[in-house]
């Protein structure tokens, strides 16, 4: 239930015309400002607002006026409504435009590639989808699968690099207490974008030729050495050539 009546200021204009409440009543009743109350009775605020009747609209009964006006301390109480119970917690998907829903299945793919840590819930309320089409897409058999290419969500305008920020870092937090190692590239896709700007560059090795950091094209310098002092005043010896026949040889 809410703490607060709807339309405020109009019910404060209905309290202060037709009640002898205090102001701070008024005030603390609607939410307003003290001085926001006494502005509404001079006639320097809510200029024109017509008064909202809150026993009318079912917010407030007259026995609680009643104690208010006897008592200047008493704190007004809203009236218990059982059909809005719970109505500040619905919350829907995120409204997309008509004209970007066909952008959203590129934005869930860029999300489950790079950032596979995250729920379908917070996919869900990242880009206003819904968790069969995440579901498809993760499992590729959403029909279109093979014409999607993963777009970021914040260059199709789904939603704000602040509000992907927040959800990856909270996804990390989440890694972070539950006590999984991450790898170097998982640590990567769970910092900000300012982050891993700011973070200098490293040097990888590609998996390829994973098991050759020891491997050198250059020869030691032991190697180089026994090189310098062969004897090479015998040039067929230096070339090792195999034996044939000599040119005297060839005349005969």
């Amino acid at each position: 239930m809410a703490d607060k009546p709807i339309m405020a200021k109009a019910t404060a204009v209905w309290l202060v015309d037709n009640t002898t409440l205090t102001f701070k009543q008024v005030a603390d009743f609607c939410g307003l400002h003290e001085l926001e109350v006494q502005g509404i009775a001079d006639g320097d605020v809510a200029v024109g607002v017509k008064g909202f009747d809150p026993i009318a609209n079912n917010q407030l009964t007259q026995e609680e006026i009643d104690k208010g006006e006897a008592n200047a301390t008493h704190r007004l109480k809203l009236k218990f409504n059982a059909a809005a119970v719970g109505e500040e917690k619905r919350r829907g998907p995120r409204y997309t435009p008509l004209s970007k829903r066909q952008d959203r299945p590129a934005a869930i793919l860029w999300l489950v590639k790079f950032h596979p840590e995250l729920a379908d819930a917070q996919i869900s309320k990242l880009v206003g989808t819904t968790k069969p089409t995440i579901q498809a897409i993760r499992e590729r058999t959403h029909w279109n699968i093979n014409n999607i290419e993963p777009i970021d969500p914040v260059a199709l305008g789904l939603c704000r690099q602040t509000e992907l920020d927040l959800i990856v870092q909270k996804a990390a937090a989440k890694k972070a207490r539950e006590g999984e190692v991450m790898t170097d590239d998982e640590r990567r896709k769970l910092v900000s974008t300012e982050q891993s700007l700011e973070g200098g560059t490293e040097t990888r090795m590609p998996s390829s030729i994973s098991g050759l950091e020891t491997f050198t094209l250059s020869d030691t310098g032991e190697e180089l050495e026994e090189e310098n002092d062969r004897d090479v005043s015998d040039a067929d010896s230096f070339f090792n050539l195999p034996d044939g026949p000599r040119d005297d040889d060839s005349e005969d």
